[in-house]
């Protein structure tokens, strides 16, 4: 075997470390150390627990040199949004809330005091999303305004990480773009957006692109492992290292990333900051080597994973698709977008509570509540890959579905079905995978990133569902 590089992957209720190699001609991965994440309450707010997230990375690591498997260089890809301010001696200000605490609520009106809603969309064609880090920053500058006054720092989770690891603060561009506060024409922070706002400039570090070298461990933490790497900037936000993954054979790519988000859209190479971009509500995140993620968040499966968890985890995944394939006649449909589904007390009762206020029928059994969020998730793509194509101008042919969600084979039939598109499913772990190859990318080993895509199209089993 070949030089290895390592993928640390920290989704919202998960994290791993894949290893990826090459091997005749083909990319391998070996998943080598699994943990679980999830918000904890504190305060009155829900919160990350970073110093466990970071011991699991190191235990990861550990892991690595334990089965001899030592990489040269590793990259981290987290969600988006969330971010800690540091002080002048590094230490992090307040506690480390989660995107999903309700602290942003009405945030989104004051920021528009300042600057109106089609103003900011026409910078940074960001899709309003009410946790956005604009918003964030808008709470702590309204509720611990003494943070962003101590603040000398603002890194987002992976950017955080990664300093832990180094002692090195690099801003990522992918993940950057998340925060709202990003200039879509110029790929850099919008200094005048963050000025109006009563940001502290001063605290947003230069934006670096995927590829980049961040550093080498802190010596004591080489030392503790037994083996030295580099650390590297990838696609920093998990989606877009999972589009990275995404094995198209042509230029003209529709994809979902599907895991707790559902994101739904295509690469393109320049933005769109129109209205009736904003008016349907599509977001332009940023994406390796400059290309424009255009794609609309959608709420995925944090629904069924949230019911899931609700019935003790008595049922798999795949026993979940299943169960709602057998009711698959069952007619109630959700707004899976709805805020009522962001974070609810219960599942469950959030679901039911919609489907009585629209005066729609009840789920009798687990089958029938599966199939109620399946079929209005695929419904929703379907909506989806009508406006995409209407805005853009463009036929897609075909689908790829990339990500957890791309081994949920109702949900996979349900959208080719709705869409009339042909829907190419796999890889299964694409965060990891395009952590990987971006890593491969900046090593050499590609030439560019078509290359690696056929080199993933050829590597991973992609099952294919055809519209009926």
């Amino acid at each position: 075997m070949g030089a290895y590089y390592l993928a640390v992957d920290i989704g919202a209720s998960s994290g791993r470390h894949i290893l990826g190699w090459i091997e005749n001609g083909r990319l391998k991965t070996e998943e080598v150390y699994r943990f679980s994440n999830n918000l904890i309450k504190k305060n009155g707010h829900l919160c990350w627990d970073f110093p466990k997230l970071y011991d699991e990375i190191l235990n990861g690591l550990k892991r690595c040199k334990e089965i001899d498997k030592c990489p040269l260089s590793m990259g981290i890809d987290t969600w988006g949004v969330d971010f800690v301010l540091l002080d002048s001696e590094d230490n992090v200000l307040g506690d480390t809330i989660g995107y999903r605490d309700k602290r942003t609520e009405g945030m989104d009106a004051k920021v528009y005091e300042i600057i109106s809603e089609k103003e900011l969309y026409a910078r940074n064609g960001i899709q309003k999303v009410i946790f956005n880090s604009i918003y964030q920053l808008y709470a702590i500058k309204e509720e611990q305004p003494q943070h962003l006054q101590q603040a000398q720092a603002y890194l987002m989770t992976p950017e955080y990480f990664n300093f832990l690891l180094t002692g090195v603060k690099k801003a990522e561009y992918t993940i950057s773009t998340t925060s709202q506060l990003m200039d879509a024409l110029t790929k850099n922070w919008d200094y005048e957006l963050i000025d109006r706002l009563g940001y502290p400039r001063n605290i947003f570090m230069p934006v670096c692109m995927p590829g980049t070298e961040v550093g080498r461990l802190r010596s004591e933490i080489a030392a503790e492992l037994g083996f030295d790497l580099k650390v590297m900037l990838v696609g920093s936000h998990d989606t877009a290292s999972a589009v990275v993954a995404v094995p198209a054979t042509d230029q003209e790519v529709m994809y979902i990333s599907s895991g707790t988000w559902s994101l739904l859209g295509v690469e393109r190479l320049v933005p769109d900051l129109s209205r009736k971009s904003q008016k349907l509500n599509f977001t332009n995140e940023g994406g390796y080597d400059y290309r424009f993620r255009y794609l609309k968040n959608i709420m995925g499966l944090w629904m069924v994973q949230s019911i899931r968890h609700e019935l003790d985890d008595k049922y798999s995944f795949a026993e979940l698709c299943e169960l709602a394939d057998q009711y698959n006649a069952f007619s109630s449909r959700l707004d899976v977008n709805n805020e009522e589904f962001l974070s609810p007390d219960n599942m469950i009762s959030a679901v039911r509570n919609y489907l009585l206020k629209t005066g729609q029928a009840l789920p009798q059994n687990t089958g029938e509540l599966a199939a109620c969020i399946y079929q209005s998730l695929a419904e929703c793509y379907a909506g989806t890959v009508k406006e995409i194509e209407e805005i853009t101008g463009k036929t897609y042919p075909c689908i790829h579905i990339v990500g957890g969600g791309s081994n949920a084979d109702y949900l996979n039939r349900l959208t080719a079905e709705k869409t009339g598109k042909t829907v190419y499913a796999g890889p299964g772990e694409a965060a990891a995978i395009g952590n990987i190859v971006v890593q491969l990318l900046s090593s050499g080993v590609f030439a560019d990133l078509k290359e690696a895509r056929r080199c993933i199209y050829q590597s991973y089993e992609i099952k294919e569902y055809k519209a009926d």
